[in-house]
């Protein structure tokens, strides 16, 4: 079986894409939760005290990373399928 051109663009997109998906989780600090909230502790000048405060910060988890993945495979997998040669060779034409 061979892969022609569109088969292997489809193959190739698609691991850049779980690639980057896995940069991203590993540049965001590899939670196993994607967040959208983070909790800090502030320190107020005036009296010395701490306290913590909500932050809305986005940060790409691990779950999140699985789903871009699968979703990839999928469709690469479709793509391959989809970009398969229709004609036949001439061995199979004679067999």
């Amino acid at each position: 079986m061979t892969i022609n051109k569109r088969q292997k663009v489809s193959i190739t997109i698609g691991l850049i894409i779980i690639l980057a998906a896995a940069i991203i989780w590993l540049a965001d600090g590899t939670y196993v939760f994607t967040q959208t909230k983070v909790l800090i502790e502030k320190r107020d000048p005036l009296f010395g005290t701490t306290y913590k405060v909500w932050q809305n910060k986005f940060i790409w988890g691990l779950d999140l990373t699985l789903v871009v993945t699968a979703v990839s495979i999928i469709l690469s997998g479709l793509f391959f399928f989809i970009f398969k040669n229709k004609r036949k060779s001439i061995n199979e034409i004679n067999n």
